[in-house]
Protein backbone atom coordinates (compact mmCIF):
# COMPACT_ATOMS: atom_id res chain seq x y z
CA UNK A 1 0.00 0.00 0.00
CA UNK A 2 1.45 3.53 -1.04
CA UNK A 3 0.14 6.71 0.89
CA UNK A 4 -2.13 8.66 -1.43
CA UNK A 5 -0.65 11.16 -3.03
CA UNK A 6 -2.70 14.16 -1.60
CA UNK A 7 -1.46 13.64 1.60
CA UNK A 8 2.02 14.32 1.11
CA UNK A 9 1.75 17.96 0.97
CA UNK A 10 2.69 20.45 3.17
CA UNK A 11 -1.38 21.83 4.41
CA UNK A 12 -2.11 17.51 4.68
CA UNK A 13 1.07 17.00 6.89
CA UNK A 14 1.00 20.10 8.92
CA UNK A 15 -2.61 19.17 9.86
CA UNK A 16 -1.83 15.07 10.41
CA UNK A 17 0.32 15.89 13.15
CA UNK A 18 -1.69 18.94 14.97
CA UNK A 19 -4.63 15.89 15.07
CA UNK A 20 -2.70 12.32 15.04
CA UNK A 21 -4.71 9.46 14.63
CA UNK A 22 -5.04 6.23 16.99
CA UNK A 23 -2.34 4.16 15.52
CA UNK A 24 0.26 1.39 16.83
CA UNK A 25 4.19 2.22 16.35
CA UNK A 26 5.40 -0.40 15.21
CA UNK A 27 8.19 -2.22 17.29
CA UNK A 28 11.54 -3.75 16.05
CA UNK A 29 13.75 -6.08 17.75
CA UNK A 30 15.80 -3.72 19.60
CA UNK A 31 13.61 -4.21 22.22
CA UNK A 32 16.20 -6.67 23.71
CA UNK A 33 18.84 -4.33 25.00
CA UNK A 34 16.18 -3.01 27.53
CA UNK A 35 17.14 -6.28 29.62
CA UNK A 36 20.57 -4.92 30.47
CA UNK A 37 18.94 -2.59 33.06
CA UNK A 38 20.77 0.47 31.90
CA UNK A 39 19.66 3.92 30.94
CA UNK A 40 19.31 4.93 27.38
CA UNK A 41 21.76 7.62 25.93
CA UNK A 42 18.95 10.30 24.47
CA UNK A 43 19.31 11.72 21.28
CA UNK A 44 17.15 12.70 18.51
CA UNK A 45 17.46 12.99 14.87
CA UNK A 46 15.61 14.96 11.75
CA UNK A 47 13.27 13.38 9.43
CA UNK A 48 13.71 16.74 6.92
CA UNK A 49 10.82 16.55 3.98
CA UNK A 50 12.56 18.97 1.34
CA UNK A 51 9.40 20.38 -1.08
CA UNK A 52 10.84 20.56 -4.42
CA UNK A 53 9.33 21.34 -7.56
CA UNK A 54 9.80 18.06 -8.79
CA UNK A 55 7.79 16.70 -5.39
CA UNK A 56 8.78 16.20 -1.90
CA UNK A 57 11.96 14.28 -0.82
CA UNK A 58 13.40 13.08 2.40
CA UNK A 59 16.99 14.12 3.31
CA UNK A 60 19.18 11.38 4.43
CA UNK A 61 22.95 11.15 5.11
CA UNK A 62 25.46 8.30 4.60
CA UNK A 63 27.77 8.32 7.78
CA UNK A 64 31.77 8.75 7.13
CA UNK A 65 33.24 4.94 7.04
CA UNK A 66 35.78 6.32 9.72
CA UNK A 67 33.44 6.46 12.47
CA UNK A 68 33.48 4.03 15.02
CA UNK A 69 29.65 3.57 15.35
CA UNK A 70 27.60 2.36 12.51
CA UNK A 71 30.36 3.96 9.82
CA UNK A 72 29.04 4.00 6.32
CA UNK A 73 25.71 3.13 7.23
CA UNK A 74 22.50 5.75 5.33
CA UNK A 75 21.20 7.59 8.22
CA UNK A 76 19.05 10.82 9.32
CA UNK A 77 20.79 13.74 10.36
CA UNK A 78 20.96 13.96 14.44
CA UNK A 79 22.83 12.60 17.37
CA UNK A 80 23.23 12.29 21.05
CA UNK A 81 21.34 15.53 23.34
CA UNK A 82 23.64 17.97 25.00
CA UNK A 83 23.36 20.15 28.25
CA UNK A 84 22.89 22.56 26.25
CA UNK A 85 19.43 21.45 24.60
CA UNK A 86 16.23 22.32 25.99
CA UNK A 87 14.22 19.65 24.17
CA UNK A 88 15.28 16.79 22.16
CA UNK A 89 13.60 19.52 18.67
CA UNK A 90 16.72 21.58 19.93
CA UNK A 91 19.15 18.67 19.75
CA UNK A 92 18.03 17.45 16.22
CA UNK A 93 18.05 20.71 15.06
CA UNK A 94 21.78 21.51 16.70
CA UNK A 95 23.04 18.75 15.69
CA UNK A 96 21.78 19.15 11.92
CA UNK A 97 23.14 22.14 11.61
CA UNK A 98 26.97 20.95 12.37
CA UNK A 99 26.47 17.62 10.87
CA UNK A 100 25.18 18.81 7.10
CA UNK A 101 25.54 22.75 7.69
CA UNK A 102 21.74 23.03 7.11
CA UNK A 103 20.55 25.97 9.63
CA UNK A 104 17.22 25.93 11.25
CA UNK A 105 15.80 29.37 9.30
CA UNK A 106 14.76 26.91 6.75
CA UNK A 107 13.42 24.10 9.03
CA UNK A 108 9.77 24.13 9.99
CA UNK A 109 9.09 21.61 12.63
CA UNK A 110 6.02 19.57 12.51
CA UNK A 111 5.56 17.39 15.02
CA UNK A 112 7.81 14.14 16.42
CA UNK A 113 7.22 10.30 16.44
CA UNK A 114 7.38 8.20 19.33
CA UNK A 115 10.60 7.28 20.56
CA UNK A 116 12.60 4.57 19.22
CA UNK A 117 15.30 2.61 21.27
CA UNK A 118 18.11 1.52 19.63
CA UNK A 119 19.97 -1.80 19.65
CA UNK A 120 23.05 0.13 20.95
CA UNK A 121 21.52 1.85 23.96
CA UNK A 122 19.95 5.30 22.38
CA UNK A 123 16.76 6.44 22.77
CA UNK A 124 15.75 8.85 19.64
CA UNK A 125 13.07 11.35 19.63
CA UNK A 126 12.44 11.73 15.51
CA UNK A 127 11.67 15.21 14.92
CA UNK A 128 9.49 15.39 11.27
CA UNK A 129 10.11 18.88 9.60
CA UNK A 130 9.52 20.45 6.57
CA UNK A 131 12.74 22.06 4.81
CA UNK A 132 11.78 24.91 2.63
CA UNK A 133 14.29 25.85 -0.02
CA UNK A 134 16.66 27.30 -1.18
CA UNK A 135 19.58 25.96 1.05
CA UNK A 136 22.97 25.36 1.34
CA UNK A 137 24.56 21.75 2.72
CA UNK A 138 27.95 21.80 3.97
CA UNK A 139 28.66 18.22 5.32
CA UNK A 140 31.28 17.64 8.14
CA UNK A 141 33.51 15.56 6.55
CA UNK A 142 34.48 13.69 9.81
CA UNK A 143 31.07 12.80 10.21
CA UNK A 144 29.17 12.72 7.07
CA UNK A 145 29.90 11.53 3.35
CA UNK A 146 27.55 12.29 1.61
CA UNK A 147 23.75 13.68 1.66
CA UNK A 148 21.28 13.00 -0.86
CA UNK A 149 17.41 13.52 -1.08
CA UNK A 150 14.79 10.10 -1.74
CA UNK A 151 11.46 10.77 -3.21
CA UNK A 152 8.96 10.89 -0.19
CA UNK A 153 6.41 9.19 -2.44
CA UNK A 154 9.06 6.31 -2.57
CA UNK A 155 9.77 5.82 0.87
CA UNK A 156 5.85 5.82 1.86
CA UNK A 157 5.43 3.01 -0.44
CA UNK A 158 5.25 -0.13 1.73
CA UNK A 159 5.82 -2.44 -1.66
CA UNK A 160 9.36 -0.88 -1.08
CA UNK A 161 9.88 -2.39 2.40
CA UNK A 162 11.62 -5.63 2.58
CA UNK A 163 11.48 -7.15 5.95
CA UNK A 164 15.01 -9.62 6.38
CA UNK A 165 16.29 -11.80 8.77
CA UNK A 166 19.79 -11.94 9.16
CA UNK A 167 22.69 -13.47 11.91
CA UNK A 168 24.82 -11.00 12.97
CA UNK A 169 28.17 -11.99 14.68
CA UNK A 170 29.59 -10.68 18.36
CA UNK A 171 26.59 -12.69 20.28
CA UNK A 172 24.38 -10.40 18.32
CA UNK A 173 22.40 -13.51 17.15
CA UNK A 174 19.76 -13.49 14.85
CA UNK A 175 17.57 -10.26 13.68
CA UNK A 176 15.02 -9.09 11.90
CA UNK A 177 14.50 -5.52 10.48
CA UNK A 178 13.10 -4.13 7.68
CA UNK A 179 15.34 -2.00 4.82
CA UNK A 180 14.84 0.18 1.27
CA UNK A 181 16.75 -0.40 -1.04
CA UNK A 182 16.76 3.27 -3.55
CA UNK A 183 19.61 3.51 -6.40
CA UNK A 184 22.55 2.50 -4.81
CA UNK A 185 21.63 3.54 -1.08
CA UNK A 186 20.35 0.76 1.19
CA UNK A 187 18.66 1.80 4.14
CA UNK A 188 17.95 -0.32 6.90
CA UNK A 189 17.90 -0.73 11.39
CA UNK A 190 16.64 2.14 12.88
CA UNK A 191 16.57 4.96 10.28
CA UNK A 192 13.92 2.09 7.79
CA UNK A 193 11.94 1.75 11.17
CA UNK A 194 11.83 5.06 11.87
CA UNK A 195 10.68 5.67 7.76
CA UNK A 196 8.23 2.15 8.59
CA UNK A 197 6.71 4.18 11.79
CA UNK A 198 6.25 7.27 9.30
CA UNK A 199 4.54 5.23 6.96
CA UNK A 200 2.30 4.05 9.58
CA UNK A 201 1.17 7.10 10.74
CA UNK A 202 0.57 8.93 8.06
CA UNK A 203 -1.90 5.81 6.57
CA UNK A 204 -3.48 5.72 9.74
Amino acid sequence: MAIPSERLIPEWLRARFVDPPKWIPEVSDEQPWMGKNLSPKIASVLLPIVFRDGGPTVMLTRRSPYLADHAGQISFPGGRSELIDTSGIETALRETEEEIGLHRRHIEVIGTLPEYLTRTGYLVTPVVSIVHPPFEIKADASEVEEVFEVPLAFLMDGSHHQLRVAEFPGGVGQRSFYTISYEDFFIWGATAAMLRNLFHFLRA
